[in-house]
């Protein structure tokens, strides 16, 4: 610890992402990329934008992508923000609409950023325990709070919950804002933002690195009525007005241009991650049901840890969770059919030993 941090920085305990060794060629399962490039129009976009404009400063309303993805979204484009990934957008989400003295709530098993956020904001927050098979108790989110925010479907889990549910969440909590973080949506589960214009204390928050294979561009968006909008802006501007380079401006309509490449990709990781489920089950494992492009993964008599080893050794990274409740599950991230089959094949090997 230095001298020279403050009393924050002491005592933070920041989020710690998926490793990324450099030792050795691995096939990378852990931090829940798209196996696919992104779409050929979005890299001559951004080809395009490199050039001497980049002496001049961005768009900071983005008013370009906002009127894209309104448009596509079916709503205004003052009901559209961005930041600079999902993970800035929810950052500025928890400073817009939670404060310290009421404990927002999320579930036990969620994203590993939520409590950081919430200690680095002093938010009190509570902690809602999933069941036993990981779903999340809709009844549990009814009592009195400061907010709600919850991944759907759920990280690192996979579990989803239907849009009804949603909406009983939001019918008993019209008080407070409710944020549905919809990282992995587009791999089988239905948007929450066909409530927007009826509940305005819904936010929907979503990004492009998964479904749009950007992760590398940083993208992220909120959906939510004006006034919840104008609250993100407030924050955003007071901290950073130009989250979105131009690049990254550029990238990111072509992405949303390019439906075709989209659905076609989403496609191909959902059918992926079928028929590694079920193989996986053949083998004995546990497999928690998943809307997401990553699975939740337990063996009857291997133990996570030794597995999440024993796949490091044969270069295939997945990430491990030494939490309660979780610690003898792995969470797999759907590469490319012939990276899953090196997967499924030294898991074989594993478990046959």
């Amino acid at each position: 610890m230095s001298k020279y941090w403050s009393k924050l920085v002491a005592s933070v305990e920041p989020y710690v992402p998926g490793e990324q060794p450099k030792d050795r060629n691995y096939v990378k399962l852990n931090t829940n990329e798209n196996p696919y490039p992104p779409s050929t129009q979005v890299l001559e976009a951004i080809k395009a934008t490199a050039n001497e404009s980049l002496k001049l400063y961005p768009d900071p309303n983005g008013e370009e992508l906002k009127r894209t993805l309104a448009n596509y979204c079916g709503l205004k484009k003052e009901q559209i923000f961005f930041g600079n990934g999902s993970d800035e957008v929810l950052a500025f989400a928890f400073m817009a609409f939670f404060d310290p003295e009421v404990p927002v709530l999320f579930p036990d098993i969620t994203y590993s950023f939520y409590p950081v956020y919430a200690n680095l904001f002093k938010i009190d927050y509570e902690l809602i325990p999933l069941k036993d098979d990981f779903t999340l108790p809709v009844e549990q989110f009814f009592k009195p709070n400061g907010g709600i925010i919850f991944p759907n479907p759920n990280a690192p889990t996979g579990e989803y919950i239907t849009v009804e549910a949603i909406e009983e969440i939001l019918h008993h909590n019209q008080d407070h804002v409710v944020i549905v973080d919809e990282a992995y949506v587009d791999f089988g589960g239905e948007s929450a933002q066909s409530l927007i214009d009826q509940y305005p204390n819904l936010l929907v928050v979503q990004t492009f690195s998964k479904s749009r294979s950007l992760a590398g561009l940083r993208v992220g968006f909120a959906l939510g009525q004006e006034e919840l909008i104008q609250g993100l802006e407030r924050i955003k501007n007071s901290i950073n007005s130009y989250t979105l380079d131009r690049l990254a401006l550029a990238g990111a309509v072509e992405a949303i241009k390019d439906e075709a490449y989209f659905q076609a990709t989403r496609n191909k990781i959902i059918r992926t991650r079928e028929r590694v489920s079920d193989e996986l089950g053949k083998m004995g494992f546990k497999v928690i049901p998943s809307k997401t492009n990553f699975i939740f993964i337990s063996h009857p008599t291997v133990k996570a840890e030794e597995l999440f080893l024993k796949l490091k050794e044969e270069a295939i990274l997945v990430r491990y969770f030494k939490q309660p409740r979780i610690d003898n599950y792995l969470r797999v991230s759907i590469g490319s059919d012939i990276e899953m089959d090196r997967f499924l094949e030294a898991v074989r090997k594993i478990t046959a030993g």
